[in-house]
């Protein structure tokens, strides 16, 4: 009895239009029409020997047969995908200098470096962990090949590009509450700091009196304090301890408006298949560390994938 080869370009095609929502956003990510992703969902059904799809409304939804390959799908890419990468990435050698911010580096960075050091196991690979002030200037005098930052783009960072904006918020011990009779303890990295100016502005605006508790050039030291009762602090939830919690209405407090741009920064003084490699793997895990409530930019958009989580997939197909 001959086995069945399952035609690995007409699963990608159920992924993504799954992913997506609908065949003819599929047909424009995938560059076909319409007609065709429709003849290759019927290739697939005839390969499965089962009906995949079901009416639904003005389209089709997944039936159970189709929940199950779906899952199957996507692990069969996922494992193509990483095949392609690790023979491509053994053939490719050179140094990548990377910069990021500590909130990246202490939780973000281990888990990356692992499957890339895996694909790509003749990159010699550097990490410079600083402010990113002093990151984009490397960046400019190419003392790293890329970094990510904190903060608005600007000359002469045309070569940057924001990934996300992410939500801002207070942070203190669960049960902290401001005493409206007191200033309020604040901690704060040294400046100069983007966020220290962030809710420093907001307490001004608001008329909220307030003194500096405690200061440090270091995140961790930073956290160490909020756990220990010395005030509250002003942040993203990058790398918030489980210990830390994020302070709502309760904690009278005023609120923080606009988000933190974080942007990637690539050197001028030339690319490499290195650094473009490092470039791909940062843009595809970074959607799966956000937290929630970020907001994506178009490099982002086009890299987040839904969870392989069933109860998170939609099943629903609209023929838009």
């Amino acid at each position: 009895m001959l086995r069945t080869n399952l035609d690995m370009d007409v699963l990608r095609t159920l992924v993504v239009a799954t992913e997506l929502g609908g065949f003819v956003r599929a047909a424009a990510r995938l560059g076909r029409t319409q007609s065709a992703i429709s003849l290759q969902m019927k290739k697939l059904e005839e390969q499965v020997g089962q009906a995949i799809f079901r009416k639904n409304g003005r389209g089709v939804a997944l039936t159970d047969t189709g929940d199950v390959l779906l899952g199957y799908a996507q692990r069969i890419l996922a494992l193509n995908d990483e095949a392609v990468a690790a023979t491509r990435g053994v053939a490719v050698a050179g140094t990548v200098r990377l910069g990021l911010p500590q909130d990246l580096a202490e939780h973000w960075l281990s888990k990356i470096l692992g499957p890339f050091h895996h694909t790509h196991p003749h990159i010699y690979f550097e990490a410079v962990v600083g402010r990113s002030r002093d990151l984009r200037e490397q960046v400019v005098l190419g003392g790293v090949d890329m970094a990510l930052t904190f903060g608005e783009i600007g000359p002469p960072h045309d070569d940057a590009e924001i990934l996300a904006h992410l939500p801002l918020a207070w942070f203190g011990r669960q049960d902290f509450v401001a005493d409206p009779e007191r200033p309020l303890p604040l901690v704060l990295l040294d400046a100069p700091c983007m966020f220290r100016n962030f809710g420093i502005g907001a307490l001004d605006a608001a008329g909220q009196p307030w003194r500096i508790s405690f200061t440090s050039p270091s995140l961790a030291g930073l956290w160490g304090a909020i756990e220990a009762g010395l005030g509250v602090t002003m942040r993203t939830s990058l790398g918030m301890p489980k210990t830390v919690s994020i302070l709502d209405e309760r904690s009278n407090l005023p609120r923080l408006l606009g988000a933190a741009p974080l942007s990637l920064h690539l050197t001028p003084n030339g690319r490499g298949e290195a650094i473009e490699r490092l470039q791909s793997v940062l843009l595809d895990s970074l959607p799966l560390f956000l937290p929630a409530g970020v907001e994506f930019g178009p490099a982002l958009r086009r890299r987040s994938r839904p969870s392989v989580d069933a109860a998170k997939v939609p099943t629903s197909l609209v023929s838009e």
